[in-house]
């Protein structure tokens, strides 16, 4: 039984952190109608600012949020400026433009490519880590404690962005642009200054999230393609454009992935999580938190 409720609270642990690594991409799908690709990259990038600022500062892991969060802020803003907008402004008719996708999957390639002519393949992670095999022990069970910071740190940015959203004037803006931005630009809104903000929010929460996986995960080029994976089923699960379906659903992948090797092979778990994926598109499309508006 305590090996169950072990499970149970890893994977509700880990879950939120896969929650964490969907939530960028469900911000910006909510504004901008597009598919990142490119969002798993950012992830990796995220990890790598991480993992070097620890190397050649000495910070505590979380303490590099300091350095992350604005740099990732930055890049995305700036990416989207550069690169996805002159998209937009070319086909401004198209509500939900296929050529931005197509653009993302290059950016990943680019990213992922780049970061491995410049730091090779090898497999990188933090030395004297202060949390690396941390756990906490309650009677014969463990809980990992880099996860369980992970945890906060997902439920802290997804209360955040969400505050921010709500009660904000640049989050009002946002969700107008989301909903209507011909609409939103009638009354004054700069929608491509908006949609510059969404992208950078989401890739600083890509960043937040490469952060809380640093101390127990290794940093290569290509580690971001995992969590993109996971990141396209946990917002199509929860709803795309859903803050807290993006948690939800984070968590309802980890509980499968932590409990179901406990009763059948773990190749298995990996078949759940795709069936469930399928179900979910053939028998709700819009996901099991989605909601009629966007936001």
């Amino acid at each position: 039984m305590n090996y169950i409720i072990e499970g149970l609270i890893n994977g509700i642990l880990m879950g939120s952190i896969y929650g964490l690594t969907a939530l960028g991409l469900t911000i910006i799908f909510g504004v901008l109608k597009v598919i990142n690709f490119a969002h798993g990259s950012l992830l990796m990038v995220g990890m790598y600012v991480a993992y070097w600022a620890v190397s050649l500062s000495g910070l505590h892991p979380y303490l590099t949020l300091v350095v992350v969060v604005p740099v990732m802020y930055l890049f995305g803003y700036y990416l989207q400026d550069i690169v996805i907008k002159p998209i937009f402004k070319a086909e401004r008719e198209v509500r939900e433009p296929i050529t931005v996708i197509i653009v993302t999957t290059g950016v990943w390639y680019i990213l992922d490519n780049l970061t491995l002519l410049v730091f090779g393949p090898q497999y990188r992670s933090i030395q004297d880590n202060p949390l690396r095999g941390k756990m906490l022990e309650f009677g014969e069970m463990l809980i990992s404690v880099p996860k369980l910071w992970g945890f906060f740190a997902a439920i802290i940015t997804a209360g955040s962005v969400y505050w921010f959203l709500q009660k904000t004037r640049t989050g009002r803006a946002i969700r107008a642009t989301s909903l209507d931005r011909d609409a939103a630009s009638l009354m004054g809104i700069k929608q491509y200054r908006v949609y510059n903000i969404a992208f950078g929010i989401g890739t600083a929460t890509a960043g937040i999230a490469g952060v809380t996986l640093v101390p127990f995960y290794n940093v290569f080029p290509t580690v971001g393609v995992l969590f993109d994976i996971k990141g396209f089923i946990i917002v199509v699960l929860g709803g795309l454009g859903s803050i807290g379906g993006a948690i939800l659903g984070g968590i309802i992948i980890g509980l499968i992935e932590s409990v179901g090797p406990q009763f059948m092979a773990a190749t298995w778990t990996e078949a759940i999580v795709y069936g469930l994926f399928l179900l979910v598109l053939f028998v709700k499309p819009s996901g099991l938190f989605g909601v009629r508006y966007d936001w």
